[in-house]
Formats: C-alpha cells, sequence, structure tokens
C-alpha cells in the first residue's frame, strides 16, 4: 500500500492548518478545529493534529471506524434500523460540537466507495437528511463569521480502482494539485489565491444579467441576479480553483449534459443530462443509477441550481478522474471545468450582512434553500460562457477552458 512520506504528509497537514482553516488565513492560538476522519485517514489525521498543536489550537476529534461493506456503522443502519432510527438526529450533542469549534476539518477518505452498495437510494437519502438540522446549525455560526471549515482529500485503494488509477498515481494528482512538491506550499497557495482572488474582481465588476453556456453538450441561460458576488475557494476546498456564484434560480433555462460521474449517498451516477424550464429540472436522465438521481430531485427544492462554477485551467493541476467531487470539480486538463449544483445556494455570495436577511427576503432574491441537498455535477467538455450585462452588450468571460476578462 502506498502511504505518502513523512515530508508530504507535514506539508499537507501545513496547508490544511495553516492555509486552509480560516478562510485562507490559518487558525490562531487558542483556536479549536472539530477534525473529522477515518481509520484509513490516520497518517493525514496525526499529521494534522500534530501541526494544530503546534500552532497552539486545540481538536475535537472525530475519528471513525471504517465505512465497508463488511463494517460500516452507516450500512449497519440502513440495514437493521427502523425509519425513526435512520431519522435519528442527536441535537444537543451536535450543537454542543459547533457551539465548541472555530473550525472544522474534514478529511474526505473512502476505503469502500461502493459501501452502500445494493441499499435502497431512499433510506440513504433519510439518513443524510437527518443531518439537515446540523448542517443549519454550521450555517447559522458560519454567517455570524464565528466558524469557518475546510475539506481535503486522503487516498484510498478503492477510489484509485474507481479512477482507474494506481494508488500511487491517484496520490500523484493530489500531490500535484495542492502543490506539496513547492518549497513552501503555504506560500503557493496564497499566490494561486490572490490570482483567483484578481479575476474574481473582475466578475464582480461587470454588471452581468444572464450568463449563456453554449457547447456541443450545453445551450444553458443562467440569470445571476441581483445581490450577488462571485467566490473563490479561499481554503474552504483543498484544492480549490473553481470561481463560483449562487445564481437566481428562477432563471435558468435549456439543457445540460455532463460528462463526469458524480456520487451521491455512496452511488455513482453516470451520463447526467438535465433540461430547466423557467429554474425547474423538468426532464433529468442518467446512463447509470438514475434512480439514485431522481431520488435525488426529487427531495424539496433539489430540482433547482444553487450554485454555477467555472475552473480555469491555468491554475489546476488536476488532469484526471479521481471519483471525488471534491478534486472532479477543480479538474484543469483541456477545458477546465463547468458545475452546476442542484439544491442549497451559497448564502456567501450575498454581497450584504447576511445577518439581516430575513428567510422571505433570500426567497424573493431566487437563493434557492434546500438544507438537505447540494450535489455538484461536473462537465469537463469545451464550452463558451458569454456574459449578457445590464446595458444589453455581450462579452465572452471563458472560453476553451479560461477566463479571458
Amino acid at each position: 500500500m502506498f502511504i505518502p512520506n513523512h515530508t508530504l504528509l507535514k506539508k499537507y497537514a501545513q496547508v490544511m492548518v495553516l492555509y486552509a482553516l480560516n478562510n485562507g488565513k490559518g487558525i490562531n492560538k487558542g483556536d479549536t478545529v472539530f477534525l473529522v476522519g477515518q481509520e484509513c485517514s490516520k497518517p493525514l489525521y496525526l499529521a494534522i493534529a500534530d501541526e494544530i498543536y503546534t500552532a497552539g489550537g486545540n481538536i475535537i476529534t472525530y475519528f471513525q471506524p471504517d465505512n465497508t461493506r463488511g463494517q460500516s456503522l452507516a450500512r449497519m443502519l440502513l440495514e437493521k434500523g427502523s425509519d425513526e432510527q435512520i431519522s435519528f438526529f442527536a441535537k444537543p450533542y451536535w450543537q454542543g460540537i459547533v457551539d465548541a469549534a472555530d473550525h472544522i476539518l474534514f478529511i474526505i477518505a473512502e476505503p469502500d466507495i461502493h459501501a452502500f452498495e445494493g441499499l435502497p437510494s431512499s433510506k440513504i437519502s433519510r439518513m443524510n437528511s437527518a443531518r439537515a438540522p446540523y448542517m443549519a446549525m454550521r450555517e447559522k455560526k458560519e454567517q455570524a463569521g464565528k466558524l469557518s471549515w475546510t475539506l481535503c482529500l486522503y487516498g484510498t485503494q478503492s477510489m484509485a480502482d474507481e479512477a482507474g488509477l494506481s494508488l500511487e498515481d491517484y496520490w500523484e494528482q493530489i500531490i500535484e494539485a495542492c502543490y506539496l512538491r513547492e518549497d513552501d506550499p503555504v506560500q503557493k497557495w496564497k499566490q494561486v489565491q490572490q490570482e483567483i482572488e484578481t479575476i474574481k474582481d473582475k466578475l464582480d465588476a461587470l454588471p452581468i444579467e444572464r450568463l449563456f453556456i453554449k457547447g456541443d453538450a450545453a445551450d444553458l441561460t443562467i440569470q445571476i441576479g441581483d445581490n450577488r458576488k462571485w467566490l473563490s475557494g479561499g481554503g474552504k476546498n483543498i484544492p480549490s480553483f473553481e470561481i463560483f456564484t449562487s445564481p437566481d434560480w428562477r432563471g435558468t433555462n435549456g439543457y445540460i449534459r455532463f460528462n463526469q460521474p458524480l456520487y451521491y449517498s455512496g452511488k455513482r451516477i453516470a451520463g447526467v443530462s438535465l433540461k430547466f424550464k423557467d429554474g425547474v429540472v423538468v426532464e433529468s436522465s442518467a446512463t447509470e443509477n438514475e434512480d439514485a438521481l431522481k431520488e435525488m430531485i426529487a427531495q424539496e427544492n433539489a430540482d433547482k441550481a444553487g450554485e454555477f462554477s467555472l475552473t480555469d485551467k491555468r491554475h489546476s493541476r488536476i488532469t484526471k478522474f479521481m471519483a471525488t467531487t471534491l478534486f472532479d470539480e477543480n479538474m484543469g486538463g483541456d477545458y477546465g471545468n463547468t458545475h452546476i449544483a442542484l439544491g442549497n445556494a451559497y448564502k456567501d455570495t450575498y454581497p450584504g450582512n447576511r445577518m439581516n436577511v430575513t428567510e422571505e427576503r433570500w426567497a424573493e432574491m431566487g437563493y434557492n434553500a434546500c438544507p438537505k441537498v447540494h450535489t455538484d455535477i461536473i462537465s469537463t467538455d469545451n464550452r463558451t460562457v458569454t456574459a449578457l450585462l445590464k446595458d444589453g452588450t455581450q462579452q465572452v468571460i471563458y472560453k476553451n477552458g479560461m477566463f479571458t476578462i
């Protein structure tokens, strides 16, 4: 089994603790981190813990047994639990975690990417939906500017197999994507983030009314809407090269086909096609696990767009399918990538004080509300994105995988 050497793991941990947490600023002495990982991610988990303690931080540990078909707490619950057990949510416990944490760091690692194979999608959706109150707690504290979160990936044999790569080649993508061979990867990330912020600022300066996404597999209109700004990763995901916003869902029209698989509730969904009319998905299909796609979309407001995103290939060193959204939504390759998330909107794309906005006002502005679902669907096909500006003129903002502004 391939395990990155101590130097690479230390650099990876430094990127997560000294850059990614605290929205790209790194943690402060005395900060508390809720650190989440599975047994298979132990080498990185310990390296990150060491960096947190070295930086003067505290840790709330959430270290779980591996989720596999033969030995999984979640699968055990889904197979043997009643509807009431599957829907159980320990509110005081999770409220306590959110209250105590300044930051959340989640290590994505799938020891068995098909751990939920053979289980009904409806049960998996019910289990995932039970965590909606936890996500709402997090969102409230994040909106108040008192909580940050970030994600990173620890490669496993199961994930490498799914992606059609050797484990060493899989890790090579992680190492390159996270700049871990740089002498100072933390400083490299700050430099790249500044370059991305420059593009983001140019997008914010454009009075965009709508975007037209056109290519062999897309003819789609996205309405940006008023009271919006563009965002970049800013440490929330490692790696993250995307620039995104949460559009006014009501103005999504047309069709798009996605050439990258996605994973929802432990199931691989491939060959996804969506058709929108007045913001709602009116036709959907998939060549693989279409039932899981339909199950997801059937949830309240999961048939509406919560995010539109573009990645510039000049920043991303990811060239291979990685079988995980964190990397696939940041793929560079020949044409960068476009992705749309069905479900919940990111309210931090609102340029004002979010704490003063009522739920009714969010709805009036076209921010989609769907705390149970936010699922990114990705395409790396070539396409051109043209902005219709509020004065009626048009400007190409993205072509051949690169921003043109």
